[in-house]
């Protein structure tokens, strides 16, 4: 799966892939991506990865030219994704997830149909973005895809479980948001003082595991540890 090169200015590019996002698609990223940060490490600022594209910032506008040239010479092996897979707990109830009663009615099914249908799946982690620790991850079944809200929520507390497009993810920190809250973890996604700062990578696999409301505020006061499988 070879990308195509987009020159955006003289210092900004994009490896872009056609297709919607999958884990073909992400292990062909993570492969580039590692060939270009081994390959130009001393021509690049910067290399931001988003579902279909790598984003390159580069120190010098002829490093961008030498990409180019050499990009056809390029075919790294795609990357084994890993079969990490992270156990999420999760309080879906509307004290928690002020949308989610809203969202229920707005898809027609009940509530515990909502539940149910978003923690059944097993979401793949393709990058991090928007906030540090954001993950956004791919496998919203469709039915539940909704678009983001048209005024977003001034105030979405750390640890909120969301919807936003065809993607679900969970709030680091407290902040601003567009997504449509349906709940929240007690697990810290992102904290400046762990090394390192976020416990999964992109490859990994997300879980969500519902939990009653008397757990979560047990788990808040003394945060679990992430646990893998």
């Amino acid at each position: 799966m070879k990308p195509i090169y987009l020159s955006i200015s003289p210092t900004l590019g994009e490896l872009h892939w056609d297709g919607a996002p999958d884990d073909a698609l992400l292990a062909s990223q993570l492969a580039w991506m590692e060939m270009i940060q081994a390959e130009y490490s001393q021509q690049l600022l910067e290399v931001r990865q988003g579902f279909t594209a790598l984003s390159i910032r580069w120190k010098r506008s002829d490093s961008q030219l030498l990409l180019q040239s050499e990009l056809s010479k390029h075919q790294p092996p795609p990357k084994e994704l890993p079969s990490r897979i992270w156990e999420v707990p999760v309080c879906y109830d509307p004290h928690n997830g002020r949308d989610l009663a809203d969202l229920a009615l707005r898809h027609r099914m009940s509530i515990n149909q909502l539940i149910e249908l978003h923690s059944a799946q097993t979401y793949r982690l393709h990058f991090f973005g928007f906030l540090p620790g954001f993950m956004y991850l791919n496998g919203l079944p469709p039915q539940l895809h909704t678009p983001r809200k048209a005024i977003p929520d001034r105030k979405v507390e750390a640890g909120s479980v969301a919807i936003g497009g065809g993607q679900t993810g969970i709030y680091p920190q407290e902040s601003p948001g567009g997504w449509h809250l349906i709940g929240r973890t007690p697990l810290q996604p992102f904290d400046p003082r762990r090394n390192p700062p976020v416990w999964a990578t992109p490859g990994d696999r997300i879980k969500f595991e519902p939990i009653d409301r008397e757990t979560l505020e047990v788990h808040l006061q003394n945060p679990p540890i992430p646990k893998a499988k």
